[in-house]
């Protein structure tokens, strides 16, 4: 492969504008009016996202809002991720492009390539797997980056990379989270529990099963740091050219759409 693609490196926004800023990309890349698009992005303040099809009753609304944490609801499906310190991706393809082929699995394969590459970047010799089948826990779970599912990155046999997809407008976005550092069983605090003991039983499991990016590598990595990485892995692995975009095409469309991202309607529509 040797093609050109758009390079984002967007300002941290808010929860609605992210998730409506990757919805508008999509449909421009989608569309054909746009290349495909690789964006590299941060959050405005901590904000806990739910997959598409996840209840809202699982979020602790006095307990986030306690906290001053954002909420919103993704187009894309998974269980809920706390974003705080952390980079997000986020890459939008035409649906016949050859990335995007053989379904989800199959693209989430082809994907990750290019994050292990990121990886090995910064951290040459931390264990990575990639292409592992994980078998998901038995009762159901709220939390995203507790259980590994098909393709998601672990190192030392815990959780490091979540991705999520979506098919749609004849195009396909897999947006997902690398934490860079902190607790990630902060997570914790903004969902509902029978009781304290239960929540504080749930944050052993999240820190037993998942990692930040500068824990795993066992020093501090910077947010430009993990993007320069990132965007090189991305770049030798589908050997591609970048074309860097300074301004968003999309921002009037990603303004239409973050109206429903901010919406209750949408958010506590399940």
């Amino acid at each position: 492969m040797s093609e050109t693609w758009r390079l984002i490196l967007d300002a941290p926004c808010d929860g609605h504008l992210n998730m409506a800023r990757d919805e508008a990309i999509l449909q421009a890349v989608a569309s054909g009016a746009q290349p495909p698009t690789l964006r590299l992005y941060a959050w405005r303040v901590p904000t806990l996202s739910l997959g598409y099809g996840q209840p809202s009753a699982n979020v602790d609304l006095a307990r986030l809002r306690a906290r001053s944490w954002q909420l919103v609801r993704r187009p894309s499906g998974g269980r809920a991720i706390l974003h705080a310190d952390e980079i997000t991706y986020s890459v939008a393809l035409p649906e016949k492009h050859p990335l995007a082929q053989g379904g989800v699995i199959e693209s989430y394969r082809r994907l990750s390539a290019a994050l292990i590459a990121a990886l090995r970047l910064l951290a040459p010799d931390m264990p990575i797997q990639a292409d592992q089948r994980h078998k998901r826990a038995a009762a159901a779970n709220a939390i995203c980056f507790e259980v590994p599912s098909d393709y998601e990155i672990t190192t030392y046999g815990k959780k490091l990379i979540g991705s999520a997809q979506m098919r749609k407008y004849g195009g396909v976005l897999q947006h997902g989270a690398l934490p860079l550092h902190g607790d990630v069983a902060d997570i914790c605090d903004a969902l509902t529990f029978d009781d304290e003991l239960a929540r504080q039983h749930a944050k052993m499991r999240v820190r037993q099963r998942a990692i930040t990016l500068s824990d795993a590598v066992g020093k501090p990595i910077t947010w430009h740091t993990a993007a320069e990485a990132l965007s090189e892995g991305f770049r030798s692995t589908f050997q591609l050219t970048w074309q860097h975009a300074e301004h968003l095409a999309e921002a009037d469309s990603a303004r239409t759409l973050a109206r429903r991202y901010a919406d209750d309607t949408w958010t506590f529509s399940r």
